[in-house]
């Protein structure tokens, strides 16, 4: 199975952690060049590759006399903004050495949220490939917020696999890959070679997302691996300190976990609202709204929502919620706060005579809505 897929491979995402660029001492510069080098033979075997890369900080961390991560956000964007450009001269330098060109491509969830700039930067991406120029991808760290923070750069891999419609997603980490146990305290611990569909159990194998650790690391890219499936994607987690390993993967090697995708591919666009539009609402909806939208399929209208919070504009993401306050779905809005306000509860025939105007008679409508639990979506 996971030979097939990787025989199919057209175009690929690297993602590579800063445990396999960086050590106390900063960028480990002849890891940049061995990396760079198995991508080249990628390249040169007729692989587009797309590199999300970590390294930044803990690449200019050393210029601000720090010693480990940064402990505040300024220190750790004063940090990116040093090192940003010092890693993309490691990059450009081996890559040039064999041959080839990269572009640097920083983002923010914010670009990705709203539709016009994911289709330019999708458009952006794939001239540079057309072209045989290596993207390589970070969190634009020296301006990002919380709100529009990706989290970190193993659920920006997942997105940027769906943005650039990939085959495949490769994450090279400091570990081998998924344990049945945490392998720092359970020294028999087995490394999970494939996993079928990620249950609660895979999921608890890969620790809480508040854990340093979890088993390795691994919850962030159990996660990342949950939505790159959820687009038709294959996820390979392996460990990206070991010599040649992109060789030994793409020569058949049984190394890693190979996590495959979901029977069921979400079109693009769902996917884009389930995981990459952050939300900036909740709607509270009775019961027969709720059965409406969850069981048939229906869309969202005016007269079943009971009650609204947060700030959002039309063509914002809400999370749809039953009056209990629990998420079962989430979805594009028509209409803004301020309006919602003087339509909710009312009838879908009201709605002019309520504004002026109308959008539709729906508030979500059901093209642009996805279930958070089932499937085709999850919780987030």
């Amino acid at each position: 199975m996971r030979v097939n897929s990787l025989a199919r491979t057209k175009r690929v995402v690297i993602k590579i952690g800063s445990g396999v660029l960086s050590d106390e001492q900063g960028l480990r510069l002849p890891v940049v060049e061995e990396l760079s080098r198995d991508v080249c033979r990628l390249l040169r075997n007729g692989c587009e590759v797309i590199l999300v890369s970590s390294g930044a900080v803990a690449a200019g961390r050393n210029a601000l006399g720090l010693r480990g991560r940064p402990q505040t956000i300024p220190l750790k964007q004063a940090a990116a903004a040093i090192g940003q450009p010092r890693l993309m001269r490691a990059y450009k330098e081996a890559f040039t050495g064999c041959g080839h060109q990269v572009a640097q491509v920083l983002l923010t969830r914010d670009d990705l949220a709203n539709r016009r700039r994911f289709l330019n930067a999708r458009n952006t991406l794939l001239t540079l490939l057309e072209r045989g120029v290596v993207p390589i991808i970070n969190e634009n760290d020296t301006v990002v917020v919380d709100e529009i923070r990706f989290g970190d750069n193993d659920n920006l891999s997942a997105m940027v696999t769906n943005l650039t419609e990939a085959d495949l997603l490769i994450i090279l980490s400091d570990v081998d890959g998924l344990y049945d146990q945490n392998p720092i305290r359970f020294p028999g611990a087995r490394l999970v070679p494939l996993v079928e569909r990620i249950t609660p159990e895979i999921e608890a194998m890969a620790g809480s997302a508040d854990s340093n650790f979890g088993t390795g690391g691994m919850y962030t890219k159990v996660k990342a691996a949950k939505r790159a499936g959820l687009n038709g994607v294959g996820t390979l987690i392996v460990n990206g300190r070991i010599p040649g390993i992109l060789q030994q993967v793409f020569a058949g090697a049984d190394v890693g976990t190979y996590f495959l995708p979901a029977r069921d591919r979400m079109a693009a666009r769902r996917h884009w609202i389930a995981f990459t539009k952050k939300p900036r609402g909740r709607l509270f909806l009775d019961e027969g709204a709720r059965l409406a939208v969850e069981g048939q399929g229906k869309s969202l209208l005016p007269s079943g929502i009971k009650g609204v919070d947060g700030r959002f504009e039309r063509g914002d993401s809400v999370r749809l919620c039953s009056h209990e306050g629990v998420e079962f779905a989430k979805g594009v809005i028509n209409y803004n706060l301020s309006e919602l306000m003087r339509i909710m509860g009312k009838r879908s025939s009201e709605i002019e005579e309520t504004l002026g105007y109308k959008y539709g008679d729906e508030v979500v409508h059901r093209d642009n809505l996805v279930l958070s639990r089932g499937p085709d979506g999850e919780d987030d």
